[in-house]
């Protein structure tokens, strides 16, 4: 009886240890380090409220009030862009609230808000509650969102990888979309989940590309896809439609890409 006494003590000093370790960090601390030049290093960490790497709220107080514009081939002449100039680095964390590095016309502003890092930019082993959007943000330096978890809706689309990247192991709940990506260096997105429609198209691969045991839940967009050096799709699955229609795979369609592989 006081060996079983003796046995829970311990796993209950375990549990309160586990459940009392990770922190919790104010958003808009990290917004300041950031801006004061520091770097931010958070591990095992509770993030809450809204991350804006865009300054949102501090830009428009000196932006004039000007009119939407609705029509295409604007080339994104209404964006507001920041530049995170630090390295950043979360490691094990939960964002409770949206991660911003794109802000579509907000508020009736006519501008949209968008971040880039310079330096960088790591979120591995992460979980993202909310949405987590990182629509036409440049990524200098290395990036990582490697065993991430995306709970929410999330866009990587007119992204630009410079140097090193992973999305390995990463899971996206909702739809996720890398359209007009571009990725300088080899990137792996081996053994990932993406559990509803996908969409890569436009997308370009400059120096290969991992999908090695992705499982694709819904339909996959390659349409227009452009690969570049090794191209691996061991123990890929789609559950339902592939669109691959203009795909190249190191010059070659997708179709003549698989009948050369058997």
């Amino acid at each position: 009886m006081k060996n079983k006494i003796t046995l829970l003590t311990l796993i209950f000093t375990l549990v309160s240890f586990v459940g009392f370790s990770q922190k919790t960090v104010n958003a808009s601390d990290i917004i300041k380090d950031i801006k004061a030049g520091k770097d931010v290093s958070i591990n095992n960490a509770i993030i809450e409220g809204v991350l804006d790497f865009t300054y949102m709220d501090e830009k428009l107080e000196d932006l004039p009030k000007r009119k939407k514009r609705w029509w295409k081939g604007n080339n994104g002449d209404n964006k507001v862009k920041n530049l995170i100039e630090t390295k950043i680095s979360f490691v094990n964390c939960t964002f409770k609230d949206d991660v911003l590095a794109y802000i579509p016309d907000s508020d009736d502003s006519g501008y949209t808000f968008v971040a880039s890092f310079e330096d960088d930019a790591i979120f591995k082993d992460c979980v993202f509650q909310r949405k987590a959007m990182f629509k036409y943000s440049y990524f200098e330096n290395e990036s990582s969102f490697e065993n991430a978890d995306f709970q929410d809706d999330t866009t990587f689309k007119y992204s630009k990888f410079k140097k090193t990247a992973s999305f390995k192991n990463t899971n996206f709940e909702n739809g996720a979309t890398f359209k007009y990506a571009n990725f300088a260096n080899f990137i792996s997105f081996a053994n990932s989940t993406f559990k509803e429609t996908t969409t890569f198209k436009y997308t370009k691969f400059n120096d290969g590309v991992s999908f090695k045991d992705v499982r694709f839940e819904e339909d996959l967009n390659i349409k227009y896809t452009e690969v570049h050096g090794k191209f691996d799709i061991s123990g890929m699955k789609v559950a339902y439609d592939i669109d691959s229609k203009y795909t190249k795979i190191n010059g070659k369609s997708f179709s003549r890409y698989l009948l050369n592989r058997n």
